[in-house]
């Protein structure tokens, strides 16, 4: 009897030791308090509608061309109706590889994200493992990422800590 009482205090205390210190931190609540973030993203939005008002503009200019085809068909040869049918198929592809070139999975946009906030997101990831490492957690989830925190209690919120050690 004495010795399985032993035994269970025994595995009691080795899981004890186990136990890892866990916290979280909401990195888009971070992400929205540094300024140079909300610089780049302020430049982001700009580049982009700058980018989609190119696009739209080069699909009205296609539209325009179409609807003079359409007006002007009648009264073409069949040579002048291909060659502008050929015209308006050229206009269209430019258009389409322009909006894959700034918009695509490797597009300017993308390169542009990576070029401003990559090096914020390096220094909160740094932040964050400082802080980790400094205070011993063996686990911090990010509030803001897509694993499911069905209760956090804000004491176990350390976001203002990895804002203080990045300056903010």
């Amino acid at each position: 009897m004495k010795k399985s009482i032993f035994i269970i205090l025994f595995f009691i205390g080795i899981s004890n030791s186990w136990a890892q210190k866990v916290a979280y931190v909401d990195s888009q609540f971070i992400l929205e308090n540094i300024p140079e973030y909300l610089q780049a993203k302020k430049e982001l939005d700009n580049t982009s509608y700058d980018w989609q008002e190119e696009i739209e503009t080069k699909y009205q200019e296609i539209d325009v061309l179409y609807r003079a085809y359409q007006t002007d068909k009648v009264l073409l040869t069949e040579k002048m109706r291909q060659a502008r049918e050929d015209e308006i198929i050229e206009k269209e592809k430019d258009v389409k590889n322009l909006q894959q070139k700034r918009f695509g999975a490797d597009g300017d946009l993308y390169k542009k994200q990576e070029e401003l906030i990559r090096p914020i997101q390096n220094q909160i990831y740094n932040a964050i493992q400082e802080f980790a490492e400094n205070g011993k957690y063996g686990i911090i989830f990010d509030k803001s990422s897509e694993l499911l925190m069905l209760y956090s209690s804000k004491n176990l919120d350390k976001s203002d800590k990895i804002l203080d050690l990045l300056g903010y």
